[in-house]
């Protein structure tokens, strides 16, 4: 049940220009940014604005969306998993390397397993993050730039997930399995 207000076709001014873009390269505005552009214009141009910075990161597609997933899974964003689900489909991953990234499984990409471990550490711990779980991040391939661009993608994802937390928003995408 929503709990703030929506507009949806109702926006006007820059919700309704915003609005018009998701829909004209989406084909609808999703029930989370509904919720975010009726309420702050200036909170989904910057959620935009940030997203399109981080598909320009050092991260391929593949590894934004297992971020997406696992920060998803830990935060208890429902939203977010569906929708991350079918994003991470569209951009290679499959249903087994998904469910890995959101439970802290092992897949055949060893890589794709120690960036969801350090996400794992990162939001799930208090204080500092261990020297042993950045060593192992680095021991995986990733450079200092993907640690960092890793840390954009985790704040990108907790800001839609605490939205949908709090308006309890409605999914809109198939339900991403248990």
């Amino acid at each position: 049940m929503n709990r703030l207000t929506t507009l949806g076709a109702n926006a006007s001014g820059r919700s309704a220009e915003l609005f018009a873009g998701l829909k004209a390269k989406l084909g609808k505005v999703p029930n989370a940014y509904d919720a975010i552009g009726s309420n702050s214009p200036v909170a989904l141009e910057a959620i935009l604005n940030f997203d399109a910075a981080l598909a320009a990161s050092s991260l391929a597609k593949k590894e934004i969306e297992v971020i997406k997933l696992a920060v998803s899974e830990a935060a208890g964003c429902d939203y977010c998993l569906a929708a991350h689900t079918l994003i991470g489909k569209m951009a290679g991953l499959s249903p087994e390397a998904m469910l890995a990234a959101r439970k802290g499984g092992a897949t055949p990409d060893a890589r794709l397993d120690a960036l969801a471990g350090f996400v794992h550490s990162v939001v799930t711990t208090r204080g500092t993050v261990a020297q042993e779980v950045v060593d192992a991040f680095r021991g995986a391939g990733f450079s200092d730039a993907q640690v960092i661009d890793t840390l954009f993608a985790i704040t990108s994802i907790t800001f839609t997930n605490l939205v949908n937390r709090v308006h309890d928003t409605a999914v809109d995408f198939p339900a991403a399995p248990r």
